[in-house]
């Protein structure tokens, strides 16, 4: 089968626990993750989902890490999307959170996926998001999107030089983005002796059981 490129997925942005008239209490085993193997966001969801814990509070379906669909889409998944847009005729594309008691998306949005997961139902691992952070993680998110600049590894690796951990001596969400978009770069960035103490804490955090599940035929 011929497979276009993955396109993105629609703006489903709804989110568990903040706007009450939604509907999406903060519920144990209410939602579930359906997560596509190597996709960047499925990616960045998972870590944070196996950093906090969370196998019986929000289960995970694991996709073919390949599409079925011509358009770059998982059939598995067009009933949902079906189910929330009225006559959707565009990919079905992971990450997705899903709500099992509507049979509807909550969300398509890693980022507020991974937020929305850390503050309504970690009730373990490290605080990813720490009050007052948010800024300083956005601004690490906004780097890590450009990972594949030379420029931006550099800011990245100023981070580093003088910390244990991206924002300092905590692992937060922000080691969680880095990590991510290094990985999925892989040796092809990678020169001797550029960038050691940001590619130390890759190799560092590889080492995490919530990371090191991931790298199963990854280069590192």
């Amino acid at each position: 089968m011929s497979v276009t490129p993955l396109a993105p997925a629609p703006a489903f942005r709804g989110r568990v626990g903040r706007d009450p008239r939604s509907g999406h209490y903060a519920v144990p085993r209410r939602y579930r993750l359906h997560l596509s193997p190597g996709h960047g966001d499925s990616l960045r969801v998972a870590v944070v989902h196996g950093l906090l814990g969370l196998d019986e509070v929000c289960p995970v379906s694991l996709l073919d890490p390949e599409p079925d669909c011509p358009d770059g889409g998982h059939s598995v998944l067009r009933p949902l999307y079906e189910a929330s847009a009225h006559h959707y005729r565009g990919p079905a594309v992971a990450p997705v959170l899903s709500d099992g008691w509507s049979g509807r998306i909550v969300s398509t949005h890693a980022p507020d996926i991974m937020r929305d997961l850390a503050r309504h139902f970690a009730s373990a691992g490290p605080e990813l998001y720490p009050r007052g952070a948010e800024a300083a993680i956005e601004a690490v998110e906004q780097l890590c999107a450009r990972a594949a600049d030379p420029a931006a590894r550099d800011q990245l690796e100023q981070r580093l030089t003088a910390r244990r951990h991206v924002l300092g001596d905590r692992l937060t969400a922000a080691d969680v983005e880095v990590w991510v978009a290094l990985t999925r770069l892989g040796t092809s960035a990678y020169r001797t002796g550029d960038h050691p103490a940001l590619w130390a804490h890759v190799r560092r955090l590889g080492t995490h059981p919530a990371f090191a599940r991931h790298l199963e035929g990854r280069p590192t």
